[in-house]
């Protein structure tokens, strides 16, 4: 997909917010600020882009969503009907989504990473899981949350019991909901770095954007080419801003 700025306008980049933990009171607090930082680039904003993880859980049942979360939802409903084009990634807390957001907002759904062509800059963008080498424990999770007959047998549990059960599962799990800092494990180490070089190989990309690490980074992984991942809204409250010629990581408490 190709995109071409307007003059005076920006693309914003952001995910890993993870609505819904660790409690009520400061998951509200945290959407809160994404909600007003949604507000103040509305009015420069040519794209949005959200990288997944948006929500600690999300499960659509036929006729069920989960409770909570109306204030964000509400602005990208409006940013939507302001005419800003809204592109949402699946991360591997929000995988089981199916049509609700492409038929209540009108804003679609990615759930493999997806190339995208920005003022001639090409991008390939995505959340990041299960990308590279290693993680081989996560991958055969993901197969086991993606199959259609797991899909099936939960969503014959009862909202209050599945949903129950999933975030008492996401929060005990400290790593993929973010409740410690994620350090960094070396340039050779990260598996989004060494997926972003493999991709190289068979083809040109000036950025590589992901999530996922909730670790906001920016790693030259040729002379032409980086990766960034950007962070999260948990501990750094960070996102990205492409200009139409630099992508730039930036922090909300700076």
């Amino acid at each position: 997909m190709e995109i071409t700025l307007s003059p005076n306008k920006k693309i914003y980049f952001a995910s890993d917010q993870h609505f819904g933990i660790p409690n009520y009171d400061k998951s509200l607090e945290r959407e809160k600020k994404f909600v007003h930082w949604l507000d103040t680039i509305k009015k420069d904003a040519e794209v949005l882009f959200l990288l997944g993880d948006l929500f600690d859980f999300w499960f659509e049942y036929k006729r069920v969503v989960p409770k909570g979360f109306v204030r964000v939802l509400g602005k990208l409903s409006e940013l939507r009907d302001a005419g800003i084009p809204v592109y949402f990634f699946v991360g591997n807390h929000d995988l089981w989504m199916h049509g609700y957001f492409e038929q209540e907002l009108n804003i679609p759904v990615y759930h493999t990473p997806k190339e995208f062509t920005l003022n001639g800059k090409e991008f390939l963008i995505g959340h990041g899981d299960g990308l590279g080498p290693g993680d081989k424990g996560y991958k055969r999770m993901k197969k086991v949350f993606t199959n259609p007959f797991c899909k099936w047998l939960f969503k014959w549990l009862h909202p209050d019991i599945g949903v129950k059960l999933a975030q008492y599962l996401s929060t005990k799990n400290k790593l993929i909901s973010g409740e410690e800092d994620v350090k960094f494990l070396g340039e050779e180490n990260e598996w989004l770095v060494q997926y972003a070089k493999k991709k190289l190989e068979t083809k040109h990309y000036d950025y590589f954007v992901f999530g996922h690490r909730h670790l906001p980074m920016e790693i030259e992984v040729s002379n032409a080419s980086k990766y960034i991942n950007l962070g999260d809204w948990i501990t750094h409250f960070t996102y990205a801003v492409f200009d139409g010629k630099e992508l730039e990581l930036k922090s909300l408490n700076t």
